[in-house]
């Protein structure tokens, strides 16, 4: 998604270019074949002018490892502009420190839950009241758009069958997850189901598919999956799902305000990690949790996932991530269960592990951070054949 904008934006500055030069570094170059890119990027720019990618691994500029260089050439060849940008998560661009392109002033006046359900204990209001007061009403048209996405993708892909795109040679599994979760018996089907939902969201993103970042396109199937199967079982309204949808929204940004959601910084803790975290405590919310509770389950939504590592094979979001996305919807459930047992107090604050989620991300060697250089992705370099195209390698 950020690099497809990035290309957008580019091309409507030199609509009269006669060729662009674009060049993948670091992970972003590592993954990018097995993530769809350079086709991302050709679809933006191909319209407008020939395209040639280069791509470079191996070469990690300095704010971000995801990072992208745009020229545009007039019909003499001479540069017209050289752009360098950076794709830091969940579709978001930078053109470096302090450079978030997305960013229209700051929304939120408290960046913390601590002050935040602080704010709701001293109020009696909801996190999703805090997110009406600050956002203003509009906030619910989009979130409505938002619900109805996440709905139509599971159910896409609960619908579609055959073979994932890419070389794995990967089945579609949500299908027969579905049909085979409605054979059992109540407590083991609700399981089953939360296992289809989630997977057949992530089916679709490994597709191509519509999906919804929540926080990301790796780990947009937690959400998705968790509100599907409780506004479905339990009969839950579109308002209250959408007030669970804004208490999700702000655990995400709290996460990407104070540390990352990008697996390429943090691993895959700040994909699955913080969509598990955001699933916890939008069922905690559906399910009447007080703030503390909501705060208690999307703290060990994420606790749990630290230090997970992001190492897809081939660099496709497939292997281990479709399966990532189903684990953590279910441990979400669990979260928000353990949770309303207990008062909501505890020793260690959500807030406290999104700082340790961020430290704990720059401790980790970067091939573990989306660059399908190690851990699963490298065994199964060792032990299977590369498909051809998918190389970790310079151009």
């Amino acid at each position: 998604m950020g690099p497809y904008t990035a290309a957008t934006l580019f091309a409507s500055r030199h609509a009269d270019a006669a060729r662009f030069d674009v060049t993948l570094y670091g992970s972003l170059a590592a993954t990018g074949k097995g993530h769809m890119t350079d086709v991302a990027i050709l679809d933006a720019l191909e319209p407008v002018a020939p395209v040639k990618v280069h791509w470079r691994p191996r070469t990690f500029l300095e704010y971000h490892s995801n990072a992208m260089e745009f020229k545009a050439f007039d019909a003499d060849d001479n540069l017209q502009e050289d752009w360098t940008v950076y794709s830091i998560g969940g579709g978001a661009l930078s053109e470096g420190p302090g450079k978030e392109m997305t960013r229209s002033g700051e929304v939120y006046d408290m960046n913390t839950l601590t002050e935040i359900i602080a704010w709701c204990d001293e109020h009696g209001r909801s996190m999703w009241e805090y997110v009406d007061l600050m956002e203003g009403p509009e906030i619910w048209t989009y979130l409505q758009e938002v619900w109805e996405a996440m709905k139509a993708c599971v159910e896409n892909g609960l619908n579609a069958e055959g073979r994932l795109p890419g070389p794995l040679n990967l089945p579609r599994k949500a299908a027969l997850y579905h049909v085979k979760a409605m054979g059992y018996q109540p407590s083991l089907r609700s399981r089953g189901l939360v296992f289809a939902y989630a997977l057949a969201a992530s089916e679709e993103n490994a597709s191509g598919g519509r999906i919804v970042t929540a926080p990301t396109c790796g780990s947009c199937g937690v959400l998705p999956g968790v509100l599907y199967h409780v506004a479905r079982g339990h009969n839950f309204s579109d308002e209250r799902v959408l007030h669970a949808l804004a208490t999700a929204g702000l655990i995400g940004n709290v996460v990407k305000h104070n540390a990352s959601i990008s697996g390429a910084e943090v691993g895959c803790q700040g994909e699955v990690g913080v969509a598990c975290a955001m699933a916890s405590g939008a069922a905690c919310q559906l399910f009447g949790g007080s703030p503390f509770q909501i705060e208690y389950a999307a703290e060990m939504g994420l606790e749990h996932h630290l230090g997970m590592t992001c190492d897809p094979v081939c660099g496709l979001v497939q292997i281990p991530c479709i399966e990532r996305n189903a684990f953590a919807a279910t441990r979400a459930l669990d979260a928000n269960i353990y949770s309303t047992f207990s008062d909501g107090r505890h020793r260690i604050s959500f807030d406290h592990v999104v700082e340790v989620m961020k430290q704990t991300g720059k401790d980790l060697p970067s091939l573990y951070k989306e660059t399908s250089a190690g851990g699963l992705a490298m065994e199964y370099r060792n032990n299977n054949v590369i498909p051809t195209g998918l190389e970790f390698q310079e151009d």
